[in-house]
Order: C-alpha cells, then structure tokens, then sequence
C-alpha cells in the first residue's frame, strides 16, 4: 500500500492513504418494444392494376388524344353571323276599338306569329328554298374531304341537309317579349352572312303570305256577312210590305190611335146625350118624341162603342180582323227589321275596316340585328367539346370500373 508523506513545513508524516472514490453503477440499457406486425401488406402493382390503366388509356386517353389531333389539326375553322328579328303586328286604331274589336280578322298575337315564323326556319321547305338559291348541299359537301365530321356528305339527300342545316342554324325564341336570334355557321363569313340574308328575304315573303291570306280572309269573311244582312233585310222588309198589303194597314200603331180616338169623341158624345136625356127626362112627358130620339142616339153611340171594343178585342170582327194579334205581328216584324238594320249597319262598318285594314301591312318582320360579317372564327368550340368528351368519357370509364370491381368482389 503506498503511503502519502504530508508536508507540513514542521515535520514530515506520513499521511493515512484515502479510500478510492465510488464509481456511479452503469444504468441498464432499455429493452426495445417487440415490432408491430402490418395488418395490411404494401400496395404492389398486380396485373389488375394493369388491366385498369389499361382501360383508362384505351377508354379514355386515347379518344381524347385522337379527338384532340382532330379538333385543332383537321377540322376547319367556322365562322358565325348573327341577326336578330320579330314579327311585328300593327297596333289597333281607335275605330277598330270602337267596334268591338272587329280588326281581329287580320291575325292572331305576336307570340303565335313568332312560333309559326320559328317552326318555318326551321322546316324543310325553307330548307329547299335556300339550297336552290345559294345551293348549300355543293358548298357545305365541297369540305368533306377537309373535315369529314363538320361538312356535309356528298349526294347528300333532302333530309340530310335538313338535319344538318339543324347544326349550321342556331336559333333562339323568347315567346314572352317575341324576339328571335339566328346564328349561322358556315366556313367562310361571306356564306354565313349570305345564307341569314337570305333566311331573312324568305321570312319576310312568308310574313307576307300570311298577311295576304288574312287580308283575303278578313274581305271574304266580312263580305259574306254583308251578304247575309242584305238578304236578312230584305226578307224583313218583305214581310214587312206583306203584312201592310194583306191588312191594308200602313201603320197599325197609328191606326190604333185613330181608333182610340174615335172611341174617345164616342165616349163624349155619349156623356153629352145623356145629359141632355137627363135634362129632356125633367121637363118633358113619356110620350115626347124628342125623349124617345135621345134615348135611340144613346142605343146607337153605346153600340158603335161596342162594335167599337170588339174589333179592338182579341175575339176579332165580322171580317176576322184581330187587333192584337195585328199588333204582335207588326211589333215581331219591327223587332226583326231594326235587329236586320242594325246587322247591316255593322256588316257595313266590318267590310270598311277590312277593307282598311288590306290597304296597309298588318304585319311585317322587323330586324333589329342585320346579319354581321365575322372576322374571327368562333366555331367549332374546341375546348368545350374537348373538355365534354373528356368528362363523359372519364365518367363512363369510372362507372365500368366500379361495376367490374362490385361484380368481381361479389364472385
């Protein structure tokens, strides 16, 4: 044991040897956690996977690739003229108000004008008025070798230009305010604007046509009216000459006055006699003959009043004459006369209006967009057709998946 000597500047000793520090107990190291086994092994690309984007690029990208060269390397570009038009109908005038309305002869409303001039662009028979004036089958079929899906077929048949003029007309109707707008498509923009110009010339000569036709059928319809309260008045008036010439009464209300009127001086006369019967009757004796002459004038007036009452009754006369049966004939009569004159009068005023009415166009096509001339191309719209194709495309692929995934998983 080795000992230490201490100095102390005295003496030297020997110094007692320390113990030996105590070392710190090394600390014993953490025992690492068992490993956690996967519950789901790594994804790996199985042959199914392969199968799927497979389908994607047959169903989806390679369409779209195809479709995509097509629409900006092949196909030609369209240019559009756009024009704008309604059918306007003349307002009524004051005297056609007055009358009751009698202009309607000359057409329906706006809105019904509008749906027939919209049926008509669109119909067949405009179409072949406009391929036999621009010949639209030879210019549209001309690009088919340029672009196969946007231009017309060759020999193409009337029904085919009529579907495909579908394609080349754009047209919109508002039926609340009647305005309609066409656009035209066509490969160059002098066609385009050539084929609405002329769209437009046949409208205007249809708009005419029915004008024409109105005008016929409201001078027709009010003529014949005319016609019938001519012949109505007649006949009225007929029976009205007969009725006079059988009863040998021009009048009978006026001859009824007279009557009364004789009735009336009876009826004084009558008063008078008995008053002075009544005064004679006082003064003189039974056997008086003027008492007797006053009492015989009394007989005879009371018995002219009688004859008098009963040809005015409704037992009738000696000779048939019934006065209120005369009374209700001649009053039927004047009943249908005034009715016949009246018809005439209107019919008369009818045909005038109509007549008016022909004179002016009632309706006429009114342009409020001349057919433009484009100076760009906006058709065909690459991007929307490519960005629609790609979304049903990718939406029909996505569906055939989740079918043949729910099928598979169900096996």
């Amino acid at each position: 044991m080795n000992k230490i000597t201490v100095k102390d500047g005295v003496n030297d000793r020997p110094a007692t040897a320390l113990p030996p520090a105590k070392q710190p107990a090394p600390q014993a190291k953490p025992t690492p956690p068992p490993p956690v086994r996967r519950a789901v092994k790594p994804a790996r690309f199985r042959r199914r996977h392969f199968g799927l984007a497979t389908s994607f690029i047959v169903i989806v990208l390679l369409p779209l690739s195809a479709l995509a060269f097509y629409l900006w390397e092949i196909s030609l570009d369209q240019y559009s003229s756009l024009t704008g038009f309604t059918v306007r109908k003349e307002e009524g005038t004051g005297a056609s108000a007055l009358m009751g309305g009698l202009a309607s002869f000359t057409g329906g409303s706006v809105s019904s004008d509008g749906d027939i001039l919209y049926e008509f662009i669109l119909s067949q028979a405009l179409v072949q008025k406009v391929d036999a004036n621009i010949d639209l089958r030879g210019y549209y079929s001309s690009y088919k070798i340029l672009d196969p899906i946007f231009a017309l077929r060759e020999n193409a048949s009337i029904e085919d230009l009529e579907q495909y003029w579908s394609q080349i007309v754009k047209l919109s109707f508002d039926r609340s305010t009647g305005l309609m707008e066409m656009r035209v498509l066509a490969f160059t923009p002098d066609m385009a604007q050539a084929i609405a110009v002329e769209v437009l010339r046949l409208s205007q000569d249809m708009i005419n046509a029915l004008n024409e036709q109105s005008r016929a059928d409201a001078m027709r319809y009010a003529q014949k009216d005319l016609d019938d309260a001519v012949v109505q008045l007649k006949q009225v008036r007929e029976s009205l000459t007969a009725f006079r010439t059988k009863n040998q009464i021009v009048d009978p209300a006026s001859d009824i006055r007279g009557r009364m009127g004789v009735m009336n001086n009876l009826q004084q006369q009558l008063a008078q006699s008995l008053i002075e019967l009544d005064l004679l009757t006082g003064v003189t004796t039974q056997n008086n003959p003027r008492l007797s002459q006053a009492e015989r004038l009394i007989s005879v007036i009371r018995q002219r009043i009688a004859n008098e009452r009963k040809e005015l009754s409704s037992t009738g006369s000696d000779e048939g004459s019934d006065y209120p049966a005369l009374i209700a004939e001649y009053e039927g009569l004047t009943v249908d006369s005034e009715f016949a004159e009246e018809s005439y009068r209107a019919a008369r005023a009818a045909l005038d209006l109509a007549r008016a009415n022909a004179s002016r166009q009632s309706r006429y096509l009114a342009t409020y967009i001349a057919p433009t001339m484009a100076q760009t191309s906006e058709y065909p719209r690459r991007g929307v057709i490519f960005g629609l194709a790609g979304l049903f495309l990718l939406l029909g692929w996505a569906i055939m998946a989740l079918v043949y995934y729910s099928i598979r998983d169900r096996s």
